[in-house]
C-alpha cells in the first residue's frame, strides 16, 4: 500500500501545472532566424552569395546512335559554398562530372584517361558489363577504354570505383548518365540534379584550402550536402520555369552515404518512375532516392510563383541541399 501511494504521490507531482507550463528552451546553436519567408526556405532565396554558375538543364535528347566519350580524372580547387574552396578529384575537371545521354541499344565508347597522380577508374550503372574487364584502375597518364550498349532506360549514376570508393565518390568524381527509351518521352522542361555530400577538414594554407576528413565521412556527418555540387545553388540562382507546364527531373543521389527524401514545396508528383524502368507511381509527395540510385520526377507547378526543392531530411536541407523553382506565367 505504502508503494502505491508514493507512485501516486510522483505522478501527480510529474503532472502538475507548474511542470506543464514549463515551456522546453530553444535548440541550441539553431539559427532560428528564417533566411526566406517562404516556409522551407532553408536558404535566401535570389541573394547572389555564389557566382553565376552552372545549369542545371538536361542536354537533349540526340539521335545518334554511336558515343564516343572520353573523359580525363584530374584534381580542382572546387567552391562548394561561397569562398569555401575543396581540393577535388573529378571527371573532367567539373562536380559532378558532365551529364551524359544516350538511348536504349545506343553504343558508348568510353576512354578514362588518368591525369591525376593516384589510380582512378570509372563505374557506370547503366552498362552491363564484367567490372574486371572494365572498370580496372587506371594508373597515372595511362588510360582504359570499353564499350557497352545500354539496355534499360532510366537516369544512371557513373562514378570512380577505386578503393576506397567512398573516398573518391566524396571527393567529387560522379555524375548522371541518362538513357532514353527508344520512344521518346513527351516534351517537357527537362533537368538534372545530383546531390552528394562534402566531408571537410580544417583549411591549408593562406586560402585554407579544404581536403577530405575521413571520420567524418565514416560518420556520415557531412558538413555540406549539395545539388549539382554546390550548397544552395539554386536558392540563390532559382531555376526558371513555366507554370501548368510538364517538367521533368533526372534525380541521381551520388552520396556517398545519405539518401535523398526528394520534395518540392508546393507540389505533388504526377510520376515518379524509379530507375525509370516499369510503371511509374502516381500522385507522390516525396520519394526516397537511394544513394547510387536514380529516379525520373514528373511534375506541373499550378501556379506562377517560388516552389523550393529539397531533401526533406531536414538536417540536409540546412547544409545545402536546397534549391527553388520559379515559376512564371506560360507565353
Amino acid at each position: 500500500m505504502r508503494f502505491i501511494v508514493l507512485a501516486a504521490l510522483v505522478v501527480a507531482a510529474c503532472s502538475s501545472p507548474a511542470t506543464q507550463q514549463q515551456a522546453a528552451p530553444p535548440a541550441q546553436g539553431a539559427n532560428l532566424n528564417p533566411p526566406a519567408e517562404m516556409s522551407h526556405g532553408e536558404a535566401p532565396v535570389g541573394v547572389a552569395t555564389t557566382k553565376p554558375d552552372r545549369a542545371a538543364d538536361a542536354p537533349a535528347r540526340t539521335k545518334a546512335r554511336h558515343h564516343r566519350i572520353r573523359m580525363t580524372a584530374v584534381a580542382v580547387r572546387h567552391e562548394v559554398s561561397p569562398d569555401v574552396w575543396y581540393d577535388a578529384w573529378t571527371f573532367d575537371s567539373v562536380v559532378p562530372g558532365p551529364v551524359l545521354r544516350a538511348t536504349v541499344g545506343d553504343t558508348v565508347e568510353f576512354t578514362l584517361i588518368n591525369g591525376a597522380n593516384m589510380p582512378h577508374s570509372m563505374d557506370f550503372h547503366a552498362a552491363e558489363i564484367a567490372p574486371n574487364r572494365a572498370y580496372r584502375n587506371v594508373m597515372p597518364k595511362d588510360s582504359v577504354q570499353f564499350t557497352f550498349v545500354p539496355r534499360v532506360p532510366g537516369v544512371f549514376m557513373y562514378h570512380c570505383g577505386t578503393a576506397p570508393v567512398a573516398a573518391h565518390i566524396a571527393n567529387g568524381m560522379y555524375g548522371a548518365l541518362i538513357i532514353d527509351p527508344a520512344a521518346p518521352r513527351p516534351a517537357a522542361q527537362e533537368f538534372v540534379l545530383v546531390q552528394s555530400e562534402f566531408y571537410m577538414g580544417a583549411g591549408q594554407g593562406k586560402d585554407s584550402l579544404r581536403a577530405l576528413d575521413w571520420q567524418k565521412l565514416l560518420g556520415a556527418s557531412p558538413d555540406y550536402v549539395t545539388f549539382n555540387g554546390v550548397a544552395s545553388r539554386y536558392a540563390t540562382h532559382p531555376i526558371e520555369v513555366k507554370a501548368h507546364a510538364p517538367i521533368r527531373l533526372y534525380m541521381v543521389n551520388a552520396g556517398p552515404n545519405r539518401f535523398s527524401a526528394f520534395h518540392v514545396v508546393g507540389a505533388i508528383f504526377d510520376a515518379v518512375f524509379v530507375d525509370a524502368f516499369g510503371s511509374p507511381l502516381r500522385g507522390v509527395q516525396t520519394y526516397n532516392v537511394p544513394v547510387g540510385g536514380g529516379a525520373i520526377f514528373e511534375l506541373k507547378l499550378a501556379e506562377p510563383g517560388q516552389y523550393p526543392f529539397v531533401s526533406h531530411a531536414f538536417a540536409d536541407a540546412t547544409k545545402g541541399a536546397v534549391g527553388v523553382f520559379q515559376a512564371v506565367p506560360a507565353k
